[in-house]
């Protein structure tokens, strides 16, 4: 069901569909993501396979790690192919209206690529940064579990996505695509402040995600925030609640160019109310390789494409450089 009712502090609430993927009435499941996908990029995902004893088991590990004192947690920092530990501040995602980086901290786990690999000489793969296993006994394992589970239940979004744009149901799973993609689990962890957009404070400031999708799981914290029209002066903001056993998922920048702006990537941010608060993204891009370029179905003779083609390992490396703090900082002295 699609609506809004009333948020705290009388701002509006989006109620967003609801995408059961154990249904199977794969018809209404694609007749509900595309209302959604044409509205405003975002929606829940329910029935996904994965068990929320697992959930809360991933959660749980994710506090162990945050909870380790800063000077252990900087010797995982994030390395130059986006894997590890990202301290507070580390990310600005919205310079025009905020003082300073984002309010929250962040460990990158990418998609497991051995030193030595032809492969891990790309942007993006290669060995992960893990703790030592006497530091977090089973850390490793349980990460590693949740990514592979995590990106099935990506795959089969993507494969009702296909339908919605009037493609094969396989198109994704194409080698190129999701085949061979480039997936990073993000766990985060927000500071108990207090957000105030006025003075520039934000828990994550105002963004669209880079690639083709993202599955959010949160602690039952509310905080995100999304904003349908961009362009609105002023814009108009509303929560989009957590539900309990959902993923909510969101698109990307990525199947925005593709689609050809058929389908929306949505501006949303995070905004911290004094209570600590965990989420866990999961950012879904298809391999380096890949060109992204305007699908069949999206562009006719009154409707050429927006966006000239680009490689998938071209757009990403300018986003997130574009974003995160440069690394030598973190390699100067601290007077």
């Amino acid at each position: 069901m699609q609506g809004q009712g009333q948020g705290q502090g009388g701002s509006k609430t989006s109620v967003l569909n609801c995408i059961d993927l154990s249904t199977p009435d794969l018809h209404q499941s694609v007749s509900l993501l595309k209302q959604a996908c044409l509205d405003s990029g975002f929606f829940y995902v329910v029935n996904h396979g994965i068990s929320q004893e697992f959930m809360d088991e991933v959660f749980a590990q994710s506090k162990r790690m945050f909870q380790q004192p800063l000077s252990e947690k900087m010797k995982l920092l994030r390395n130059e192919k986006h894997r590890g530990y990202t301290p507070i501040l580390d990310e600005l995602l919205d310079p025009e209206n905020q003082l300073k980086g984002d309010y929250k901290e962040g460990y990158y786990i990418g998609v497991e690529v051995a030193e030595g690999d032809p492969e891990a000489e790309k942007p993006f793969y290669g060995p992960n940064v893990w703790p030592e296993p006497e530091l977090l006994p089973g850390w490793r394992e349980t990460m590693e579990n949740y990514h592979r589970e995590a990106l099935e239940v990506a795959r089969a979004v993507a494969r009702i996505i296909a339908l919605a744009l009037d493609l094969k149901v396989d198109f994704f799973d194409q080698p190129e695509m999701l085949g061979e993609p480039i997936a990073i689990l993000r766990l985060l962890r927000y500071e108990g402040g207090i957000s105030d957009p006025s003075k520039g404070i934000f828990g994550a400031g105002a963004h669209s995600d880079y690639g083709l999708i993202t599955l959010l799981a949160t602690d039952g914290i509310p905080g995100l925030q999304i904003c349908k029209d961009r362009d609105a002066k002023p814009q108009i903001w509303e929560d989009v609640p957590p539900l309990k056993g959902a993923f909510i998922v969101n698109l990307g920048d990525m199947l925005e160019r593709w689609s050809n702006c058929v389908f929306k990537s949505t501006l949303h941010r995070v905004l911290v109310n004094g209570q600590e608060r965990y989420s866990m993204a999961y950012f879904v891009e298809p391999s380096h390789d890949c060109l992204v370029e305007c699908l069949p179905t999206c562009k006719s003779e009154n409707n050429p494409p927006k966006f000239q083609p680009i490689l998938c390992q071209t757009y990403l490396s300018q986003r997130y450089n574009d974003t995160h703090t440069d690394r030598s900082v973190y390699k100067k002295p601290q007077t």
